[in-house]
């Protein structure tokens, strides 16, 4: 599963076509109805990549730094596992969005690079379809983004 990611980092196209690869494989291993990957820029985080581009579009930026789950993802780079809507509510300014498309449950997972948070996975799927098992697959994914995310950070913008 990781392996066949790993080559495809060597390949054109990126990083979209590591992220459209990434897509499919946590659909496979994990399993989500929203895939979005964002790099931190200070307290913010931008979306590099969303498989519902029309709700959740690239180029997306909202604070994220000051909030509870901030704290836990961003500064103690800890997984969030959220199995139901009041877990989303408490994670996410845009619940009511969220809930909205049927997605009320949550993985984020940070990526992690020289000790310092420089994005998130984030898998959304109906509610008490998340458990540990799959915050402990995802984490497995994380590493692959370090080049694409540094890349985002340094270009300064959510375009990779």
């Amino acid at each position: 599963m990781i392996e066949d990611l790993i080559g495809l980092l060597a390949e054109s196209g990126q990083p979209n076509f590591f992220y459209d690869a990434l897509d499919a494989a946590l659909a496979r291993h994990v399993g989500h109805r929203l895939l979005t990957l964002l790099y931190t820029d200070g307290d913010e985080v931008a979306r590099v990549y969303s498989n519902m581009p029309d709700v959740y579009p690239v180029f997306g930026r909202k604070p994220m730094g000051m909030t509870p789950w901030g704290e836990l993802v961003l500064r103690r780079q800890q997984p969030f596992l959220g199995r139901d809507r009041e877990a989303v509510r408490w994670a996410f300014f845009d619940h009511e969005l969220i809930a909205s498309l049927g997605l009320n449950s949550a993985i984020n997972i940070p990526v992690v690079y020289n000790g310092e948070t420089i994005g998130t996975i984030n898998l959304l799927h109906e509610e008490f379809f998340y458990e540990e098992k799959h915050v402990e697959i995802a984490r497995q994914f994380a590493p692959l983004l370090i080049p694409a995310f540094l890349e985002a950070r340094r270009a300064g913008t959510s375009k990779a």
